[in-house]
């Protein structure tokens, strides 16, 4: 019943989808036809009752009413009700689709973990997938008119073959007055569980997997139901109606053509038939008859699911995929690309052309920079290396004199990893020093030509005495300020190679 036009829309052309106005079944002449005949014939007989019937002084009457009904029927909202409503129907059609329970996982689940190649391993699996199959047809025929005129009663479900008669026994004494689509999938859990226990599910996990991908199945069928059991408000689809032919009543008095000879505003033209009236008839009508078509899709409309189709699919395939397919493997071999370093597929002459084309690697890599833009730059205010910005950043993060109030030992630490940083070659000596242009015979200040950092023999300085802290100098102290540092106390260890390290064992 779908009608499926994909093939002719497969590429975009001139005209494309002019191809598909021809088409009938489907289509939506063939909804509205009746409706537009409808409306023509009774826009006609007015037009003549204006013409030929009514006397001078009730055509004057009508011309007012026809200027009055153009005047305010635009007042009506029809676009906007209509267009929600359909967007909310067309949603709807699709969730319904997505929730038809095909047995396509299950099956794949039932030969995997249900085994045995007897007759009762083939009498496990084959139940299992017509228990699967009946709850489906179960609630087909609860929900679609085409299903229940081909299973009309549970006699003609038995009779098809996909409940037994002792089952049918056991399904009629069921006391319940609710629909029990849902019984089947009861009985599927049941003999799972049964399979689990001879030894034919050989573990938990299976069975496990086994029953999430039956309440997948269970939860589409119940789905079906609560969309065939909550509708769209009614109240929603009375409006739309209501505002739909309202606007078109008032449209069959309101575009009528008046006298050309009585002078009203635009009535200078005089047409028996109102083409744009009737084109926006098509339009807005053809709209709601869009919606009545999809509101219900298990109907027996051009576009209806083909819910008997699926019902013969779904059983045919989940049987073979149980039954004839079970354990039936091909002999396992070297594929063809076996020895290549780049499997590729090859292509045919009309798509060869798919190998001049590069592939995708992300859609930054086609940008280019400039060769100045692609430079790193430095820190703010800082001239020297990258190196040297993080142990000055450090030290202007310390008050003044903050160091030597801790005793020394964070201040100290700075100045290393200032003489560390400030020492890795001779260049960035030259860049970051502030004794780089000192006279000669001048001492350094900030101690990074000092041999202590290649050979560690600086002569030992005096320790601070130990006593109550040294008050604060009132002026403030220079932030590139060497403070001393203590002897070393031998050889550093291997593992501590640096002038940090010795500072770090010094202090232990």
């Amino acid at each position: 019943m779908t009608v499926t036009y994909t093939a002719r829309v497969a590429n975009a052309r001139f005209g494309g989808f002019s191809q598909l106005l021809l088409l009938w079944r489907g289509s939506i002449y063939k909804l509205l036809w009746r409706e537009l005949l409808c409306f023509l014939a009774l826009y006609m007989a007015l037009s003549a009752a204006y013409r030929f019937v009514l006397t001078e002084g009730q055509k004057r009457y009508f011309e007012k009413l026809v200027i009055y009904c153009d005047q305010y029927a635009s007042l009506i909202p029809v676009s906007f009700v209509l267009g929600f409503y359909v967007t909310l129907v067309v949603h709807r059609w699709w969730n319904q689709y997505l929730c038809m329970p095909l047995p396509d996982a299950l099956m794949c689940v039932v030969a995997g973990t249900v085994h045995g190649r007897d007759e009762r391993g083939r009498l496990y699996r084959r139940t299992l997938m017509r228990y699967a199959g009946l709850s489906a047809v179960l609630i087909l025929r609860s929900v679609s008119t085409a299903v229940f005129k081909r299973f009309p009663t549970i006699d003609h479900v038995v009779e098809a073959g996909f409940m037994t008669r002792e089952e049918r026994k056991k399904f009629e004494n069921l006391n319940s007055s609710y629909n029990k689509y849902w019984v089947p999938c009861v009985w599927f859990s049941n003999l799972a569980a049964q399979a689990r226990r001879e030894g034919r599910i050989r573990d938990n996990s299976a069975l496990k997997l086994l029953l999430e991908e039956l309440t997948v199945f269970r939860g589409k069928c119940g789905m079906l139901f609560h969309y065939d059991w909550i509708s769209v408000p009614l109240v929603y689809t009375q409006v739309v109606t209501i505002a739909v032919y309202s606007y078109f009543l008032a449209c069959l008095i309101g575009r009528q053509f008046l006298d050309p000879a009585q002078g009203y505003q635009g009535h200078n033209l005089d047409l028996c038939v109102p083409i744009f009236t009737l084109l926006q008839f098509f339009f807005y009508a053809g709209w709601l008859k869009v919606a009545e078509q999809l509101i219900n899709p298990f109907g027996e409309d051009d576009d209806d699911f083909e819910t008997n189709f699926l019902i013969d699919r779904n059983f045919q395939v989940s049987m073979l995929a149980v039954d004839e397919m079970y354990d039936d493997l091909a002999m396992l071999e070297k594929d063809l690309y076996w020895d290549a370093t780049e499997a590729r597929a090859p292509y045919t002459a009309a798509t060869a052309f798919l190998l001049q084309q590069p592939s995708f690697q992300g859609s930054t890599f086609d940008i280019t920079l400039p060769k100045e833009d692609m430079q790193f730059q430095r820190l703010d205010g800082v001239d020297g290396p990258l190196g040297e910005a993080h142990g000055d950043f450090l030290q202007r993060l310390l008050p003044v004199g903050a160091g030597m109030a801790a005793g020394g030992l964070l201040g100290r630490r700075l100045s290393l990893m200032r003489r560390k940083n400030s020492c890795v070659s001779e260049t960035s000596t030259a860049a970051s020093c502030a004794c780089a242009g000192a006279p000669d015979g001048a001492a350094p200040e900030c101690g990074c030509g000092d041999p202590l950092l290649e050979s560690g023999l600086r002569e030992p300085e005096p320790e601070l005495p130990a006593g109550p802290e040294l008050p604060v100098p009132g002026p403030a102290v220079e932030p590139f300020t060497t403070v001393p540092m203590p002897a070393p106390r031998g050889p550093a260890p291997p593992w501590l190679p640096s002038p940090i390290g010795e500072e770090e064992e010094s202090l232990a």
